[in-house]
């Protein structure tokens, strides 16, 4: 206090703790998957189980889902996200579902009726199941054998430079590996400040699996 009140040095800010873990852009978690890695043991996962080890942040997204519930996702370099849903301002003693995703495939889809086929009224998302070249997932969101609605909502992603907005249109798949469980989502994105058809998006395949909150070490 005295020495603010004499002009002391001013500290560079620290950068901003944000979502469950507390984590700012360019820290880094441990992630221990050597339980995930035992529950998967007698399957096959379609990248072969995560490995343990850090987690750089470079990007943190957040959305909110409902009153009671805030999706926070911490992005790597490598496109793999860490994604945490809590109670808006909880920390991680309150967290409901940790799970982390790593790219898989791509899609882009050519023309209005390729579109169609893949995110239509009968599309091929949110259809009850999904062939992903021989490897069956059974939808996770929606109840019953009827086509069920894509899940939107808008992430805004922060890099530390660049803030922006994305729609997300996205369906959840999962399927029974060993003793756990492995799960893919299809996710749509459009970038809210980009005007662009349709056409020039893609469709991106993501596998992933749910972890525990004690799994995820800040360092």
């Amino acid at each position: 206090m005295i020495r603010s009140l004499f002009g002391g040095r001013k500290k560079d800010s620290l950068p901003e703790e944000r979502g469950p873990f507390r984590c700012a852009i360019n820290g880094a978690f441990h992630l221990d998957t050597l339980g995930l890695q035992a529950s998967l043991a007698s399957g096959e996962p379609a990248m072969g189980a995560p490995e343990s080890g850090n987690f750089v942040v470079t990007a943190i997204g957040t959305a909110q889902l409902d009153a009671g519930a805030e999706l926070t996702r911490y992005y790597d370099d490598e496109h793999r996200m860490l994604q945490v849903i809590a109670p808006p301002g909880a920390g991680p003693e309150s967290i409901a579902d940790v799970s982390f995703y790593a790219p898989w495939d791509s899609v882009v889809p050519a023309g209005q009726g390729e579109w169609d086929r893949w995110t239509g009224a009968r599309g091929l998302i949110g259809a009850p199941e999904y062939d992903a070249d021989g490897i069956l997932f059974t939808r996770y969101w929606g109840e019953g054998e009827d086509h069920a609605d894509l899940v939107e909502f808008v992430e805004k992603v922060d890099d530390g430079e660049t803030a922006r907005e994305i729609h997300q249109r996205c369906m959840l798949y999962a399927r029974p590996v060993g003793k756990g469980e492995e799960m893919l989502l299809l996710n749509i994105e459009r970038d809210l400040a980009v005007t662009a058809r349709q056409q020039g998006s893609s469709i991106e395949f993501l596998i992933g699996y749910g972890l525990g909150a004690a799994d995820v070490h800040r360092v």
